[in-house]
């Protein structure tokens, strides 16, 4: 359990009545521009990295003012500041934002808030794109009061990769994800999958059409069903790449909203999984939260793991930090004890995103390709082939075993066709 260094990865009353006066900038209904009036209080670098510094590396924001960050915005007219307000948060793949006229037909009907921010498409630099991001739902923060159990981030094509990168990192501002013609990988820290497990409903939208089709509806969507995230995937017939209109965005919210209960009651459980509305969570505060709550995981056998999994990313996340230092001990005292019993749940954890990936992009490379992606081919196979056989040396279940050993006769045999295929 030893520490590592920071890595960057590829990705009350008066409070009401101060949020009602804000908000009265923006009028409700549609606007095509509205600005960002103050930098985000959000942790912009976490998506992108590993660890959460008190600032950004050197280079990632030069010259960026959050203040001069515009966005498109609509409040429906049943918006009350008494009751908490859904929101959609689109990120489009081009710099003007083009959310609006796909979403429009479903926030209308289901009082949802919708943010479209500008200039964060496929052109602007990660770090920057991320940064304007969370400007822009924390003007939204700021300026209305909002749930935090159905606030909802999507976004198209390049846009959807981003959205997942932000969605599975910070999963305590969000109640949901929504990838159209587009997926991501879960994190590698074991606390945030889980926590995206606990948390998260992801829906996957693709295209009939779609040339990323087979990426999402045959890998990256089954992986997360298959290890217990609240998940599903919808193809939409006669699209392409694209972007639906109407009804299947109106059922995709329906879906979302459906999950919203069992969000709020696990967030009382677990405070420290949800950053609700205008809360502002210093970097101290999260990591003395998350602390706490690894801390009392660890007071029963079925939870020890996942406190100690907790207590790592606490020690990884704000190595400055004292909750850090705290942290590092507790690890330690438990690495000294003679008996581990949590190591058989991170062999078992282990074993199931492997299975699970190994299934995934077998389905993904065995069926059809796309001429964007048929030269990937090969290695797709050979990246099936390996995890398989990291199944067969683990093996621990019989059937999957079977399984495996049946599935790299046949994509052994299927790498070959290819390869010739390539000649």
């Amino acid at each position: 359990m030893g520490t590592r260094n920071f890595i960057p990865l590829t990705l009350a009353s008066c409070l009401v009545a101060w949020n009602a006066i804000h908000a009265a900038e923006f009028p409700k209904g549609y606007q095509a521009e509205v600005s960002v009036t103050a930098p985000t209080r959000l942790d912009a670098i976490f998506p992108l990295a590993n660890q959460s510094p008190a600032k950004p590396p050197d280079g990632w924001l030069d010259g960026y003012d959050s203040t001069k960050q515009t966005f498109e915005l609509f409040v429906p007219k049943g918006y009350n500041a008494k009751k908490p307000a859904a929101v959609v948060l689109f990120i489009s793949p081009s710099a003007k934002a083009m959310g609006w006229p796909h979403w429009k037909e479903a926030c209308e009907k289901h009082n949802v808030i919708f943010a479209g921010p500008h200039n964060a498409g496929n052109d602007c630099p990660q770090p920057r794109r991320v940064r304007i991001v969370l400007d822009v739902l924390d003007e939204i923060r700021r300026s209305y009061k909002i749930d935090a159990d159905r606030t909802y981030i999507s976004g198209f094509s390049g846009g959807g990769r981003i959205v997942c990168s932000i969605g599975f990192a910070l999963p305590e501002l969000f109640g949901g994800v929504v990838p159209i013609c587009a997926a991501g990988d879960l994190r590698d820290e074991s606390w945030l999958r889980q926590r995206v497990i606990d948390r998260l409903s992801v829906e996957h939208i693709t295209g009939e059409s779609d040339f990323n089709r087979g990426e999402v509806e045959r890998f990256r969507g089954p992986i997360l069903e298959e290890v217990g995230v609240r998940s599903r995937v919808r193809v939409i017939p006669k699209m392409g790449h694209g972007v639906p209109t109407g009804q299947p965005l109106i059922e995709t919210l329906k879906w979302l909203d459906e999950g919203a209960k069992d969000r709020t009651a696990f967030a009382k459980r677990f405070p420290a999984s949800r950053i609700g509305g205008d809360e502002e969570v210093a970097r101290g505060t999260l990591a003395k939260q998350l602390l706490a709550e690894g801390k009392g995981r660890l007071k029963s056998d079925k939870t020890l793991y996942s406190g100690l999994m907790q207590l790592s990313g606490v020690r990884v996340r704000w190595e400055d930090l004292p909750e850090a230092r705290e942290a590092t001990q507790i690890l330690t005292d438990f690495d000294a004890k003679d008996a581990k019993p949590w190591e058989e749940d991170d062999i078992a954890e282990q074993r199931k995103f492997l299975i699970a990936r190994a299934r995934g992009l077998d389905r993904y490379a065995s069926g059809p390709l796309p001429e964007t992606y048929a030269k990937q081919k090969p290695a797709m196979i050979e990246g099936a082939i390996k995890l398989w056989s990291d199944v067969i040396q683990d093996g621990h279940d019989p059937k999957v075993v079977d399984e495996a050993k049946k599935r790299v006769v046949d994509l052994a045999d299927a790498l070959q066709k290819a390869r010739e295929s390539e000649k």
